[in-house]
């Protein structure tokens, strides 16, 4: 029993000793903190789907928050910061990407539908009031018949 509590205190030591340790930063100023907080609420995270990356716990979004302070620290402003960001990952880093021709589907797209589908839904509804329903003409013999029956 000695012995397994032996090894069990071996192998837990090595791993404690086997973690990488993570990089401390010396504190923030409040209103670089403030900043930096409404910038990661604008960023998503590339490891969580639909996570700032500000909410995330990721690994990854730590090094980027690292990363987007060093820019901060270096006097790079949010829009610098942003661009730097989206040229190394990508549209998908910003939570709203800017319109440019190549998200004018994104930004625009589900409100062509709605006006496709409201002329289709108009159009259709339209049709309906204005065509007769067959079978509901009526000749002029049976026309005769009903005046002479209101008539009495």
């Amino acid at each position: 029993m000695a012995t397994f509590i032996i090894c069990a205190s071996i192998l837990t030591a090595g791993s404690l000793f086997a973690q990488t340790p993570t990089p401390t930063m010396p504190p923030m100023k409040p209103e670089l903190e403030a900043r930096l907080r409404k910038l990661e609420t604008e960023l998503r995270c590339l490891v969580c789907q639909n996570q700032t990356l500000a909410d995330s716990p990721a690994g990854l979004a730590g090094d980027l928050r690292r990363e987007i302070r060093l820019l901060a620290e270096s006097g790079k402003d949010n829009e610098e910061i942003k661009l730097h960001l989206k040229a190394r990952y990508g549209d998908f880093v910003l939570y709203k990407p800017s319109v440019e021709s190549k998200t004018w589907l994104l930004w625009f797209g589900p409100f062509v539908l709605l006006a496709g589908g409201a002329i289709i839904t108009w159009r259709v509804t339209r049709r309906k009031i204005v065509a007769p329903v067959a079978g509901t003409e009526i000749s002029t013999d049976e026309r005769q018949r009903a005046s002479k029956l209101l008539d009495e």
